[in-house]
């Protein structure tokens, strides 16, 4: 397809794909472990002080551990987030993945437009058939206009 050097996407085979996701420092798995031992511990401390006398340590522990608990579950849902721009043959294809869910549109080649939605530091609007999809959610502000001139390059196939 193209000899060029992507800064966001990679080249495999005919294909161009950019994945474009959320920074998360903690993995859901380690998420986990480490609610666990919040749990054991505030728990533990708060079992101690009931059996000294202190009767309302535990109840208040076990609300700190739900409350934690309900944070750490929203963070979860959103920690696999991300955009997937694949360019391959004559479709564009853009998939948004949010708390779960996938939404995915998809281009012909020769008629998408690539453009920021208000101004430079803006997200960018992939459009064409009278359907249009914002992405660059995951990259950083000064760094979109560089993605959006790679999707608009890959796709000239300049």
């Amino acid at each position: 397809m193209s000899k060029l050097v992507y800064r966001f996407a990679t080249v495999s085979g005919q294909g161009i794909h950019w994945l474009l996701k959320r920074n998360c420092s903690v993995t859901p798995a380690q998420l986990l472990w480490l609610y666990a031992s919040i749990c054991v511990v505030s728990l533990g401390i708060g079992a101690f002080f009931w059996l000294q006398g202190a009767k309302l340590v535990l109840p208040f522990a076990w609300i700190e551990v739900l409350m934690v608990g309900l944070a750490f579950l929203v963070y979860s849902r959103h920690a696999t987030d991300g955009e997937r721009i694949s360019l391959q043959g004559g479709r564009l294809v853009v998939e948004l993945e949010s708390a779960g869910r996938l939404q995915r549109a998809e281009f012909r080649r020769e008629w998408v437009r690539v453009e920021p939605r208000a101004g430079d530091r803006s997200l960018i609007e992939v459009s064409g058939h009278g359907r249009s999809v914002a992405v660059g959610r995951y990259v950083r502000p000064d760094l979109r206009p560089a993605l959006a001139r790679e999707i608009r390059m890959a796709l000239r196939g300049a």
